[in-house]
């Protein structure tokens, strides 16, 4: 489920909670929250980067020391073995 965020559309008439912006965790097929949880008063979604990339879980660590091999592939049928 994504993270959205939302900020105030008009900072003026605006409280904390959307003045600063806020994220909320919803569904992909969640229509856009159009009002503040907090004050009511109009909010707008605002585009953010998504969050890609690697892990720091430790996989290859762990599959290492479970017994594990992992091969990069050199070319056609060639395989080097990393561990």
């Amino acid at each position: 489920m994504p993270i959205r965020e939302y900020s105030a559309t008009d900072q003026k008439k605006s409280c904390a909670h959307c003045k600063e912006g806020f994220e909320l965790v919803e569904t992909l097929d969640a229509p856009s929250e159009e009002i503040c949880p907090e004050c009511g008063h109009p909010v707008q979604r605002q585009i953010s980067a998504p969050s890609v990339g690697g892990s720091d879980s430790g996989f290859d660590d762990r599959a290492k020391s479970a017994g594990f091999s992992k091969l990069k592939k050199l070319g056609h049928g060639e395989y080097e073995k990393k561990y």
